[in-house]
Parts: C-alpha cells; structure tokens; sequence
C-alpha cells in the first residue's frame, strides 16, 4: 500500500494497522455510549487510556512506516525512559550516581550494534562486558557499604530497561523474508500478541478466575485467566504468524504459548517489585496507565525470548551471523571457518 509519494506499507502491516485503529475507534465509541447512558458515572480513567493509547499507536505507527532507523532510535528513547523511571523508584546510593552514568552510556552503545545488525555484540555487550565493567567502576569508588545491593540493582535495571527492551529492535534489522509484512511485521506480532495476552489473562480471569496462582504476590491472577489467556493468543499467534512473519501456523502457535506464558511470568514479578516498594504504578508518564514500565510491562519479558527463538542463523543476514565479539573490532574481524581450514592445510603441508 502506498502512502503518500514516498512511503510504502507492505500489504499485511497496512491492514494490521488499519485493525488496530479499528478497535481502538470501537473502544472510544463503546466508551462515549457508556459515558451517555451512565452520566453519574466516572469513566474518566477509561477515558485516560483510551486516549493514551491513541497517542501512542500513533508515534508507534507513524515511526514504523516512516522509516526503520527511526524506529530503531525511539525504542532507544523507550529504554531511556524506562531506565530512568527504573532508578527512580529504587533505592540507590549517591555514590552510585557516577556508576549509573554508564548505564545510560550503555544504551547508545546496545542501540549501535542493533543499528548495524553486529549480532554478537548485541547479544552480549550488557550481559557480559557491562556486567564486568560495572562492579569495577564502582570499587573504584571506593564505597562499599551497600555494594552488592547497588551493583545487583544497577546491573539488573540495566538488563531489564536496555537489554530486554533492545530485543524488539533488533527484530527490525533482520532480513525481510515475509514481504507482503515486511521488517515491521515480527515487531507487530509481539507488540499485538503480548498486549492480547495481558487483556485475555484478565478477562478470563474476571470471567471464571476462583482458584488463585500466586495470592501473596498478585490476588488477581488465576488459573482460569492464566491459562484460559495462554490458549487465546497462542491460537491469535497461529492465525497472525504466517501474515506478519516468515513463521508457519505451527511455529506461530508455539510462539503464541511463549509470549503467553512468559508476559505472566513478568505480571507476577512486577507485582512482587511493587509490593517490595510499597508502590502502584512505576510513574505517571502516561495518563491512566502510569509509567513507561507499567505500559511496556511483559514486553519487556517476551521480547528477549520470542527475539532469541525467532532469531535463527536462517533469519538473521550473513553479516552478523559469525561475527566475533571484540567490543572495538569491525565487519572486517568477521570469522571465517573455512579461511582457517585453509591456514591449518598450508602450515600442516
């Protein structure tokens, strides 16, 4: 479909799009008729999100469709805010500061490499070279009362805000084997199949929710919502997987049990955070829904998990498959099984 004179939005993606935008006008209408026929109540909260999420399919979109490097970049602003948002809610020393300085360095760096599709550094620059550089940088410090604690904090909110959210980008930069849903179309997926999963695990649950999972930590959750939201979007994921990926029904349908399984997981533990905190949102950046953690809640669980499984040597570009890891080096250090084979023949002759 082709918008305009200079963009161009694969088939699938448009009428995704187009879907929904649908829902959301149904919800605004469905809300307005509300609002009418109950006039003494306040359904001003509800107004609140639907408005907010106007807002952000828009930026979302708009960003998806203008241009993959500018996608890229507002998944970066994403992790930014979320990290910032991370630190504000948790207790840190003011010794720290200078520590927590590198984790924001971190966020360009993690972006850099998703930018260029540097697949081994991508996967391993916070989980290892930030993991060993971040103890380091605060002994030099010299504090060390509350060390652990600060380092166990800092390199985790990093993780969380940085590395998990950066999985999404990164499915940007993979090559396009579906074209009719082009490079937006697996990040549509996600997007779409985790945000069903929170809103089917709570209606099932409201539905025939008796028997609780976790009370202590989430009363909310029950077995009925759990797993009555499971099989809902794994059987979504078996119909949208062939139209927005290159994966068959059945991989899909896997895909849909991941997603499921893995955004209850993250329900659970926010709410075991929260409660640690003794706090109900993360933040108030986002009218009726909070914080930017309490909006990109469980993708920030399955993005990592679905993006590991879903990115395969068959999916990922030749240039990033075996690439070595040198934090400085470049596509030039790329390893080559077979020059080595080559090298080995010649010194062994």
């Amino acid at each position: 479909m082709k918008i305009g004179e200079f963009i161009e939005v694969p088939t699938n993606t448009f009428y995704t799009m187009g879907l929904v935008v649908g829902v959301l006008v149904v919800s605004t209408v469905v809300r307005r008729l509300l609002q009418a026929k109950n006039p003494s109540k306040d359904y001003t909260e509800l107004r609140l999100r639907i408005q907010s999420w106007w807002w952000m399919i828009a930026i979302f979109f708009t960003v998806l469709i203008v241009s993959r490097k500018l996608a890229i970049i507002l998944f970066a602003l994403l992790s930014f805010l979320a990290l910032k948002e991370f630190l504000s809610i948790v207790p840190t020393r003011l010794s720290d500061r200078r520590a927590i300085f590198w984790a924001y360095v971190a966020i360009p760096i993690q972006y850099y490499y998703v930018a260029y599709d540097w697949y081994g550094m991508f996967i391993i620059f916070i989980p290892i070279y930030f993991f060993l550089f971040l103890p380091m940088r605060m002994a030099l410090i010299g504090e060390t009362r509350g060390f652990i604690n600060s380092a166990g904090v800092i390199h985790w909110a990093t993780m969380l805000t940085v590395f998990c959210i950066s999985h999404l980008a990164y499915l940007l930069v993979l090559p396009v084997k579906n074209p009719d849903a082009g490079f937006a179309g697996s990040v549509l997926f996600l997007v779409i199949i985790t945000q069903m999963n929170d809103v089917c695990q709570y209606v099932w649950g409201k539905s025939l929710g008796k028997l609780k999972i976790v009370p202590k930590v989430s009363p909310n959750k029950t077995w009925a919502g759990f797993v009555g939201g499971v099989l809902s979007v794994a059987l979504a994921a078996w119909f949208l997987a062939p139209w927005l990926t290159p994966l068959s029904n059945q991989q899909g349908l896997l895909a849909g049990f991941l997603i499921g399984i893995s955004g209850f997981i993250w329900d659970i533990v926010i709410s075991s955070i929260k409660r640690d905190l003794e706090i109900k949102d993360t933040g108030q950046l986002i009218p009726g829904h909070g914080g930017i953690l309490d909006r990109m809640d469980s993708l920030t669980y399955t993005s990592p998990l679905f993006s590991i499984s879903y990115t395969t040597p068959a999916t990922r570009s030749e240039s990033s498959v075996e690439d070595l890891v040198f934090p400085f080096g470049g596509k030039a250090h790329r390893f080559d099984p077979a020059r080595i084979k080559l090298t080995w023949k010649k010194q062994a002759s």
